[in-house]
């Protein structure tokens, strides 16, 4: 893009911020005009309804608030409901958990942005009912 006099592109922020690329603002759904930052990519995860999609699956584009970024983006994991290896499948969802807790700090130092708590809170009820060894046994148990 900075060999290219005028081009336009579309990248990730933290790319973007690491490699000291201009940034414009964005006119947002709600007719707002915003500047890509954390709070704003907060703004739109806190914003989108996540419960209408299954798995979590949502692409963040255009989400309502006026102080939402209209083109965010997650970033997913998939794991079987009943995995071929269920050890390792825990230890995954433990990381996850882990990351979810402890890692705010430095997801936001690399340029990304943790999700809403309350969405953590979703997400883990989720592995818990639903991913589980043969047996019937959950692989995830949140603490009591």
């Amino acid at each position: 893009m900075r060999n290219t006099k005028g081009a336009i592109g579309y990248v990730e922020y933290s790319y973007a911020r690491q490699s000291k690329l201009p940034i414009v603002s964005m006119i947002n759904r709600d007719g707002t005009t915003v500047e890509p930052s954390s709070s704003a990519f907060q703004a739109a995860a806190g914003n989108a309804k996540w419960d209408k999609e299954g798995g979590f699956y949502l692409i963040l584009t255009d989400q309502p608030g006026a102080a939402s970024w209209p083109i965010t983006s997650a970033t997913f994991v998939f794991v079987h409901k009943q995995p071929q290896d269920p050890s390792a499948v825990g230890e995954a969802l433990k990381f996850f958990a882990w990351a979810y807790t402890k890692g705010d700090k430095m997801a936001e130092d690399l340029g990304y942005v943790p999700l809403p708590k309350n969405l953590v809170g979703e997400i883990e009820k989720v592995w818990e009912s639903t991913v589980k060894d043969a047996s019937g046994k959950p692989l995830y148990a949140l603490a009591p």
